[in-house]
């Protein structure tokens, strides 16, 4: 018999210790009430240290593989007058071709493009490629960014950065609804980038004569500003 009281007791003690550890739990979870969503943002300005550029061969033939070697060609030579530029990354971009018709829908002829891309830091080299390129080549874009390393860096001070915003707006938003405290419901990090306009985009800039060389351009990059905002919900405790 003492035995089997002994079990009951343990078992009555063992519910009351389940229900206290279920009663606690529930409390540890976000109740639906008292509850703000808000969002803060922080953001720096950041002079761009990348340039980005893209020039294009177009030309028409009679027929398709007499299109592609002019533009193969072309595209070849612009890639060896690249390699004098170590510090620019050069890569093949857009290709496209496609027939041309007359009045009865004949194809009479090809018409196609061919581009490369470039890619640097070094202002003073991509400039001065970019004016080699442009006596057989057609400049396209220009854009100036921030390198990928230099965002980087700047979006995890950021990021640091909103997240102390967060909690500050937190602890106002608490004191103005006269709450002892608060607890995060949920909280996201957001990057932005807010680059400026390209310099110049689609150009109609012909190719120099062979005999003539073109003058390399001077840049100013401009600024581009960075933001992190912070999106969440807490909850306030009474």
């Amino acid at each position: 018999m003492k035995t089997t009281l002994l079990n009951k007791a343990a078992l009555t003690t063992g519910t009351a210790f389940l229900l206290t550890a279920m009663m606690g739990s529930a409390h540890a979870e976000p109740t639906g009430y008292d509850q703000l969503t808000f969002q803060t943002e922080v953001k720096e300005e950041i002079q761009n240290d990348e340039v980005r550029a893209s020039l294009y061969k177009k030309a028409q033939a009679t027929d398709s593989k007499t299109l592609a070697t002019t533009l193969n060609t072309s595209i070849n030579n612009a890639m060896k007058i690249a390699k004098r530029y170590p510090t620019v990354t050069v890569s093949t971009g857009q290709q496209r071709t496609y027939p041309r018709y007359d009045k009865n829908d004949k194809i009479i002829g090809w018409t196609g493009q061919a581009n490369i891309d470039l890619k640097s830091t070094d202002f003073a080299a991509t400039s001065q490629l970019i004016a080699d390129l442009q006596e057989t080549l057609v400049m396209d874009n220009l854009n100036f960014g921030v390198s990928d390393t230099k965002k980087d860096a700047l979006e995890q001070k950021l990021m640091t950065n909103a997240s102390r915003a967060f909690q500050q707006q937190a602890k106002n938003l608490t004191r103005a609804w006269d709450a002892r405290g608060y607890r995060v419901v949920n909280v996201s990090l957001n990057t932005g980038s807010n680059y400026p306009r390209p310099m110049f985009s689609a150009m109609s800039m012909k190719a120099g004569a062979a005999d003539e060389s073109v003058p390399s351009q001077s840049f100013e990059s401009g600024n581009s500003t960075i933001s992190v905002t912070a999106n969440g919900t807490i909850e306030l405790t009474k």
